[in-house]
């Protein structure tokens, strides 16, 4: 069965909550204010993301879309600015490294909120509840950490799914993105793959299925640059 999805808080209400106006600390002098927020760029509200990752961030088109991006264009609206997706590497968004190096004001990519991330860069309030899930050839019989033993295991580079399964000492493969992760399993490069169990769904069909969820009890949130609490609270 395909997992459905939870939202922690309604999105379009946690949006008052979840990113308001940050009177950015940010030092650079190319910033520019937008009701009282400071903005890399003049008029426009930057987001840094990792597509794919299918519902939060993927591609229609040349367009980045998803929920993650509604969120921050709701935001966008309520700061009277336009919004702006920048492609990231997902190492570089959740150790706050795109932040501190002003290639976007926000990042967006289904993020955990974990202590470690947040010595890195300051989160909004919750909007997801997660868990781990496994993607797994249909009928293979590996449904449960025991099953995974001696085989090898795709996940995406500096995410908790392969925090999860180093954890677990399985033998894992590590990919830059969700897309390169279901490339391989199909490729037969990897026996199964361990990622967020809410983007392993739209790759469920007659040869994969979702054959595991682990519970790991995440949450997701919006993060920007340490101190710029003006984003935070506006």
């Amino acid at each position: 069965m395909a997992p459905r999805l939870r939202i922690a808080v309604p999105l379009l209400a946690a949006c008052a909550l979840v990113l308001t106006a940050c009177s950015s600390t940010a030092s650079d002098p190319e910033a520019s204010s937008s009701g009282g927020v400071s903005l890399i760029t003049s008029g426009t509200l930057t987001v840094c993301s990792n597509p794919p990752y299918e519902p939060f961030e993927y591609k229609d088109g040349d367009t980045v879309v998803g929920l993650d991006i509604d969120i921050v264009q709701q935001v966008a609206d309520d700061l009277g600015v336009e919004l702006a997706v920048v492609e990231t590497g997902f190492d570089g968004i959740q150790s706050g490294a795109a932040l501190d190096a002003n290639t976007c004001d926000v990042v967006a990519s289904g993020i955990t909120i974990t202590d470690e991330r947040e010595g890195k860069l300051d989160f909004s309030d919750p909007y997801f509840d997660a868990n781990q899930g496994l993607l797994a050839p249909a009928g293979s019989g590996l449904d449960s950490l025991e099953a995974l033993a001696g085989k090898t295991i795709g996940v995406q580079q500096a995410t908790t799914g392969e925090t999860f399964a180093t954890d677990n000492g399985l033998t894992t493969v590590q990919f830059e993105d969700t897309g390169l992760q279901v490339q391989a399993l199909k490729n037969g490069q990897v026996d199964a793959i361990i990622n967020d169990i809410a983007v392993l769904g739209p790759y469920a069909d007659d040869t994969f299925e979702v054959a595991a969820e682990f519970p790991t009890g995440e949450q997701y949130g919006l993060g920007v640059k340490t101190g710029n609490t003006a984003l935070l609270e506006a």
